[in-house]
């Protein structure tokens, strides 16, 4: 156990307080929904009727689109764009490893099995990161867009007016506000991080430059 904890303390620390603040936000989400029920005339709606409600789906998703969209990208952009400096950055005037082949690399027994087999396995294994989160982000939007159109259509009837579609949704101008709003703030931040990170340290973190390193020295 003291052997898992050590080799994997960083994976399950990061999901366990995602596992903490979600059911955090579902149990405060419940609590203020039904307070509006209420102040409307409206029966409350039990727990597992709310986690499936467009309020929750919403909230949830319009924050993880924002996230994935901001990692994709990022994982994207740092492969021919560089911050001189910067620990979240390759040294421009280095070599990547992965710029020298894979001849010596796909016949190490050890090697990912893309790696040894070549060809479009490979292709798509060297580009899998990106298609991953970016596939996320594309699933997260998607969810963004059909609780929104739930919660919006719930809102609407409420006073008078027609349910919208998930197309509708999509078109309206409160979608791209929620959207927007969250985006603009991972750019602001993820930029924050690659600018401090030149000048800036935290002993012991692989996000920082050694404590003693120049700061025109670029992260590796």
């Amino acid at each position: 156990m003291r052997r898992l904890l050590r080799d994997h303390g960083l994976s399950i620390a990061t999901f366990g307080l995602f596992f903490v603040f979600v059911c955090g936000q579902s149990v405060m989400g419940l609590l203020y929904y039904n307070s509006t029920q209420q102040e409307h005339g409206r029966q409350p709606v039990s727990y597992v009727q709310y986690l499936g409600s467009g309020d929750f789906i919403e909230a949830v998703f319009e924050n993880w689109e924002s996230e994935f969209l901001q990692m994709g990208l990022y994982v994207v952009l740092t492969t021919f764009l560089y911050q001189r400096g910067s620990a979240e950055s390759r040294d421009p005037d280095s070599q990547h490893p992965d710029e020298a082949g894979y001849e010596e690399a796909k016949h190490r027994a050890d090697a990912p099995w893309p790696v040894r087999k070549g060809g479009l396995a490979l292709k798509l294994y060297e580009n899998s990161l990106s298609i991953v989160l970016l596939s996320l982000f594309v699933f997260s939007f998607v969810m963004h867009t059909i609780g929104g159109a739930g919660a919006y259509s719930e809102e609407v009837v409420e006073h008078g007016g027609r349910p919208v579609s998930v197309l509708g949704y999509l078109l309206t101008p409160r979608f791209w506000f929620e959207s927007f709003q969250n985006w603009q703030s991972e750019f602001l931040a993820i930029g924050a991080m690659i600018v401090l990170s030149i000048y800036l340290r935290q002993r012991g973190s692989s996000q920082s430059k050694p404590v003693a390193a120049p700061h025109a020295q670029t992260g590796t």
